[in-house]
């Protein structure tokens, strides 16, 4: 599995993007961990606010309290994503449906031949 994250202005304008190749992991632990990949991004860009666009319902509603979070191997990252989050003055979340994430994808699949390679 492989992860990443592109940082934009609200205009849509990219500030920065990150891949990261994780090894095998399920598509929920990605995303999460994909999640947490931005969060880190933005931080290094100086960003005070923040809006998640993902294209994972469910680690969307999760963190926008929606949905209860049962699964004991997410867990662990759903309170780091909250936490890294407490450190934003605002921030919101959303889905998105995957083509409306085509970037992100892209690094993926990146990040994926590299590590092949």
């Amino acid at each position: 599995a492989a992860v990443a994250a592109v940082a934009t202005t609200t205009e849509g304008d990219a500030l920065g993007e990150r891949k990261l190749y994780i090894g095998e992991a399920t598509n929920n632990v990605a995303e999460y961990r994909a999640l947490l990949l931005g969060l880190e991004l933005a931080r290094e860009l100086g960003a005070d606010e923040v809006e998640v666009v993902n294209d994972s319902e469910l680690v969307a509603r999760q963190i926008g309290g929606e949905y209860k979070v049962k699964h004991a191997g997410l867990k662990p990252l759903f309170l780091e994503a909250m936490e890294s989050l407490r450190g934003f003055h605002k921030w919101a979340v959303r889905p998105v449906r995957r083509e409306q994430n085509a970037r992100a994808d892209e690094l993926v699949n990146e990040a994926l031949d590299d590590a092949l390679a």
